[in-house]
Order: C-alpha cells, then sequence, then structure tokens
C-alpha cells in the first residue's frame, strides 16, 4: 500500500489539497480519478482542487492544478498563492520570488514574510487576453459588454481569459442573485466549449466590489483569485471600476491592481491547515 503525505491549504476558505509528485509516486493516468475522489466533502479530505508540485525546467517549479470533477485547469489565482507558500515554508524554493511553471504560462510571485512565515503573496497574473478564439468563445473579436441569452433571462456579460476562461456579469445586488441557477448554465452555455467560470459582480465603488464565483468543475467557491482578476479587468474596459480594487469575496478580501502595458497582479493571504497521509489503495 503507497502512502502519500498531503497538505491541506486555502486562500479566503478556496480549499485545496496539496501534494509533492516531484518523485513521480502519482502516475499520470490517476491524477483526475484521484482529485474527484479526494475532493468529495463528507466521503473524503474535501476541497475545490488537489494542487501537484513537480520540477520544472523553466522555472523554479511546476504547478499542476485538478478541479474537483477531476479535469485539469490552466491557473488557479488561490491555489497559486498556496502553492508558493507550501515551497517557501517547506524549503523546495529558498527565496522570497520565484517562478512558478503552469498550464497558463510562467507566473511570478512575491512573497511578504515575517519571522519566517508568508504572510501575503502577490502573483503575476499576466494580461488578459479578450480575443475570443484565445478565451475560447464561439464567434470572432471580442465579447465585451455584450448579451448573452440564457434561459428566460438577457444578460450583458463580458468575456476574457486571464489564464483560464472568465465570464463576468454586473448585478445590482450580488447577494440576492440566484447563482446556484445561473452558474451552472452558463458555465455550461453553448458559447463556451470549455466551459466557462461566471462571476457576478457588484460594484459598491468604483474600486470595491463585492463578488460571487461559479467556478468551472467545483460550483460557488467561497474564493477565487483569477475571478478576483477578471472581473477588474472586465470592469475596468467597460467603465464600471477602476483598475486598483478591492475584491469582497464570501471568503475575505483581495487586492486586484490592473496595469495596462504590464498585467494583472493579485494580493491576498494563505493558509497551510494541516497535513496528513494518504493509502492510495482505498482511493482509487
Amino acid at each position: 500500500m503507497v502512502k502519500i503525505c498531503f497538505w491541506k491549504t486555502h486562500g479566503l476558505g478556496n480549499d485545496y489539497i496539496l501534494i509533492d509528485n516531484r518523485d513521480g509516486a502519482l502516475n499520470e493516468e490517476i491524477l483526475g480519478p484521484l482529485a474527484n475522489k479526494l475532493c468529495k466533502r463528507r466521503f473524503s479530505i474535501g476541497a475545490d482542487g488537489l494542487l501537484l508540485l513537480y520540477n520544472s525546467t523553466v522555472a523554479d517549479v511546476r504547478m499542476r492544478i485538478f478541479n474537483a470533477d477531476g479535469n485539469e485547469a490552466e491557473m488557479c489565482g488561490n491555489g497559486i498563492r498556496c502553492f508558493a507558500k507550501y515551497c517557501y515554508q517547506n524549503g523546495v524554493v529558498a527565496k522570497s520570488s520565484f517562478q512558478i511553471e503552469t498550464l497558463a504560462g510562467i507566473k511570478r510571485v512575491w512573497l511578504e514574510t515575517a519571522n519566517g512565515k508568508v504572510e501575503a503573496i502577490t502573483v503575476d497574473m499576466g494580461s488578459p487576453i479578450f480575443d475570443r478564439a484565445r478565451i475560447p468563445v464561439v464567434g470572432e473579436g471580442e465579447f465585451i459588454d455584450r448579451e448573452l441569452n440564457v434561459d428566460d433571462r438577457v444578460f450583458k456579460a463580458t468575456c476574457l481569459s486571464v489564464g483560464n476562461p472568465h465570464c463576468v456579469i454586473f448585478v445590482d445586488d450580488v447577494e440576492k442573485f440566484p447563482v446556484e441557477y445561473y452558474g451552472p448554465r452558463i458555465e455550461r452555455h453553448p458559447i463556451f466549449p470549455k466551459r466557462t467560470n461566471v462571476e457576478f459582480v457588484q460594484v459598491v465603488k468604483k474600486d470595491i466590489l463585492r463578488v460571487r464565483v461559479w467556478e468551472r468543475g467545483v460550483g460557488e467557491t467561497l474564493a477565487c483569485g483569477t475571478g478576483a482578476c477578471a472581473s477588474v479587468a472586465a470592469g475596468s474596459v467597460i467603465g464600471r471600476t477602476g483598475r486598483e480594487c478591492k475584491v469582497q469575496l464570501l471568503g475575505g478580501g483581495l487586492k486586484v491592481k490592473y496595469e495596462r502595458d504590464n498585467g494583472i497582479f493579485l494580493t491576498g493571504p494563505a493558509e497551510i491547515v494541516y497535513k496528513g497521509l494518504i493509502e492510495l489503495e482505498d482511493l482509487v
């Protein structure tokens, strides 16, 4: 029986199981099914996703992300902060600024530390992509502040990628909005060939947003780093927000700065909750 060490982590309640797989103990074919099994709440560890640590030939380390449904994701703003904190505090990387390889490209992180502990992490999320083909969204050109028909309702939506696909919709009262109804319908709308993450955004002030997120392959989560970035980028492009915002999610707040020439910078905390062992024969 193979025993694998794991760490439970979270960024504002958006929680992940993190496994160091630099030794290749977990074979490629089991990663998706393993994520699906481990992430089931009440029946296993429970989490929104699985993070895997690998060596990298192009960066300091490599991160892979599997959503709770077992599908691999390109990028995760909360997950990468958890990943960065784990790497620093466990001696995988011995510097406070380093590069992480992801499916969405190489991301640089900066760690704010005190007494050897990581208190906050800033991530260079790169520049947002609005071209439909690269998000992807069916059709040509851009999908900015355009109509999206969902059942009996027409929304004004802005679609973009910040390493993974997002659909941002501004609403008057995000607390009362039926996220659980429209979230899955928009996620799987025919216009999104690879499905999409969905943000429902309320503008409190130009620099303060309240956001609820329906994550692709997961459902509504307490926080989403890429979703916070997508919300600010979309809001800035259509003139609803400034370029530097505090984003209030169900699990807490993040800071997002969108610099047109330099991309998006995300800052927030990450927590390592506990360490445990997985006996693989019981799970796969």
